[in-house]
């Protein structure tokens, strides 16, 4: 039987660690070694088709240091004419972290979008976190991330 202390504890340390080892080397996107944003999915898909979707080598986009993938060449373009709206917010860092004053990678697997702007957790154990009080943990995070990504 896991208890709640041991659950925490359980999400915790991963979230923690994850923080350590981005503290002095966060790029303005949060990508993979291969540079990828989003791991490879599609920025422009949550809010077109309202679920993430993988991005393809062939619709690729250079963008903020970082290599943006698509599912269509419809939705590369539509990215490329306004990257600020379809990015996720926090540089694809996770939203409760950085609510919380870490930067720790975002998975495009716990999303959401708020207000017509995407938002990524680090799981979806994390996310649950975030979502009991979406409001206030955008406000903490807004005022925070400059602060933490400068």
């Amino acid at each position: 039987m896991t208890t709640k202390m041991g659950l925490t504890r359980a999400i915790a340390l991963p979230f923690f660690l994850a923080t350590v080892l981005l503290a002095q080397t966060a790029p303005a996107i949060y990508t993979t070694k291969a540079k990828l944003a989003l791991s490879g999915y599609d920025a422009v898909s949550y809010f077109k088709d309202g679920k993430p979707v993988a991005g393809k080598p062939e619709f690729s986009y250079k963008w903020m240091d970082a290599t943006w993938r698509f599912s269509s060449a419809e939705n590369r373009d539509a990215f490329e004419a306004k990257p600020e709206e379809y990015a996720p917010q926090y540089g694809g860092y996770c939203a409760f972290g950085t609510s919380q004053g870490h930067l720790v990678p975002g998975d495009p697997q716990a999303w959401k979008v708020v207000d017509d702007k995407l938002y990524l957790n680090y799981n979806k154990d994390v996310q649950k976190f975030w979502l009991q009080d979406i409001p206030g943990n955008i406000q903490k995070a807004d005022e925070n991330y400059p602060k933490l990504h400068k």
